[in-house]
């Protein structure tokens, strides 16, 4: 690692996020203020040459300024291997080109690169499927496209949620009791006539006041707040893009034991900057690809969820600097 490293991001096109509210830019400030150079890519920019990891960068600098956040300088090709971090914060869909991407990404982290969160692990940790390896963290979960499983499932629980396994920001997500005339559509509209898997849970009530809530890990660790998003009177879903409102409260108990449970082994696998959705005592959803709700805690709480994370991502680059100059001392 040179003395001044370089912290490349991988996003949506940075001329149209939010600047109130974006996680992305609270990460490129912090990156910024602790002494990283700063290089820009959208997707479009990265390819594979011959098994190398290339990309179309261009030097960036950010600003606490909501007229001018960001300033772009000329581009330039450059081998993604022999940049120091690179972070994936490319919002869904989760699709093939996404897919395609994280191979690419993981050249790169073939090639010397960090990356953040680490490819493998945004292909594999599916955020909907994903929390069935921590069964003891979660309510009753059927994922299938058998249509007639999901009506036993209803029968069993009486009210349950319905959503598609790649959807986000509250997209096609159904909330269904039983008798409702309503079940057979949704069952075929979801699964495409029992084509495609989806995913059904026990309805959980204390949405209703407490919120789906946002639990960040930062390199496994929760950070002290959660970001309780209380769906509006008109409707059910605890997504801040579907019109929920964003409440900060310190963690619970249960809190810290579900994140216990998942954030350590998370870690093991690279993944530094995870979002749990957590309703009532059980998780829902294990966010890895571009969780958010930095600053909204920042702002209620006065904290700085980026620093924390760039203060993470510098103590690993250092401890793989220091492990390469001790493995190079001993094979001299």
């Amino acid at each position: 690692m040179t003395s001044r490293p370089t912290l490349a991001v991988v996003m949506d096109p940075i001329a149209d996020i939010k600047f109130a509210k974006d996680s992305t830019l609270a990460m490129l400030w912090a990156a910024a203020a602790d002494g990283f150079d700063l290089l820009y890519f959208e997707l479009g920019d990265l390819w594979l040459r011959d098994g190398v990891a290339c990309g179309r960068a261009r030097p960036l600098k950010v600003f606490k300024d909501p007229a001018r956040w960001y300033e772009l300088g000329e581009p330039r090709t450059v081998r993604l291997g022999d940049i120091d971090v690179i972070l994936m914060r490319k919002d869904p869909p989760f699709d093939t080109e996404y897919i395609y991407s994280t191979y690419i990404l993981e050249r790169a982290e073939d090639q010397g690169a960090m990356v953040v969160n680490r490819p493998r692990g945004l292909r594999d940790m599916n955020e909907k499927v994903y929390t069935a390896w921590f069964p003891q963290c979660c309510a009753a979960t059927l994922i299938t496209r058998d249509m007639t499983d999901m009506h036993a499932f209803l029968g069993e629980h009486g009210k349950i949620v319905c959503k598609p396994l790649h959807g986000m920001g509250g997209r096609s997500i159904f909330v269904i009791e039983h008798g409702d005339k309503n079940a057979n559509v949704i069952f075929e509209t979801l699964t495409d006539y029992g084509s495609r898997f989806a995913i059904v849970q026990r309805y959980l009530p204390e949405i209703v006041t407490g919120g789906d809530s946002r639990v960040l890990l930062v390199d496994g660790e929760p950070m002290p707040f959660a970001l309780a998003r209380i769906p509006s009177s008109s409707d059910n879903r605890g997504n801040l893009a579907a019109g929920a409102t964003g409440v900060g409260r310190p963690l619970t108990e249960r809190d810290r034991f579900l994140a216990a449970q998942i954030g350590p082994r998370l870690a093991e696998q690279g993944m530094l900057f995870v979002g749990l959705d957590v309703i009532g005592d059980y998780v829902t959803e294990i966010n890895v690809t571009s969780p958010t709700g930095i600053r909204e805690l920042d702002k209620q709480f006065g904290i700085d969820i980026a620093a924390a994370l760039i203060a993470s991502i510098r103590r690993r680059l250092e401890a793989a600097s220091a492990g390469a100059a001790n493995r190079g001392a001993t094979t001299t």
